[in-house]
C-alpha cells in the first residue's frame, strides 16, 4: 500500500471534496442532570458499504479482477476468527490491527475461576498511522 501511488493521490484528492455528514442530538449532561440539555454532533446514519462495492472500487483502480478481490476479502473474513482465537493480533498492514478483548467476573481464588465467568467478548480495531492521519483532513456537513 504505497502512500505515494497515483491511485492513492487520486483517492486522497476525492476525500478532500467529500464531507462527513452529521446530525445534532440533544442530550443531558451525565455529570449534571440539572444542567440544560445541550446539542452534540453525532455521525449521521448512512448505508453500509458491502464487500461487493469495495471489490468493484478496488478493481476499478487496480489490475486485479473483481472476482479475485471479492474472493480474497471473503476468505480473509472467514480466517480472522482463527487467528484471533489463537491469541494473535491480526495486522492489516497500514489499515491497522484487530485483537480480541473481553471482561470477566472476579474470583477469590484461581481455582474458583472458570471460563464461564468470561463475557463481553469483542473484536477491537486499532487504526494504523496512515488511517489515523487521514481523519483530521475530513470536513463536516450537517444533514437536514
Amino acid at each position: 500500500m504505497g502512500g505515494n501511488s497515483p491511485n492513492n493521490k487520486l483517492i486522497n484528492e476525492n476525500l478532500k471534496t467529500m464531507a462527513v455528514k452529521y446530525r445534532l442530538v440533544q442530550k443531558v449532561n451525565p455529570r449534571d442532570a440539572a444542567a440544560p440539555k445541550m446539542f452534540y454532533a453525532s455521525p449521521a446514519p448512512r448505508n453500509k458499504t458491502t464487500v461487493k462495492e469495495i471489490s468493484k472500487d478496488i478493481s476499478d483502480i487496480s489490475s486485479l479482477h473483481y472476482g479475485d478481490i471479492s474472493n480474497v476479502l471473503n476468505n480473509f473474513v472467514q480466517l480472522i476468527p482463527k487467528y484471533l482465537a489463537n491469541g494473535n493480533t491480526v495486522s492489516l498492514g497500514e489499515l491497522g490491527n484487530l485483537r480480541l478483548n473481553f471482561s470477566s467476573e472476579g474470583a477469590l481464588t484461581e481455582d474458583a475461576f472458570s471460563p464461564a465467568k468470561i463475557s463481553k467478548v469483542k473484536i477491537v480495531f486499532t487504526p494504523g498511522p496512515d488511517l489515523k492521519k487521514s481523519i483530521p483532513t475530513f470536513t463536516f456537513e450537517k444533514t437536514a
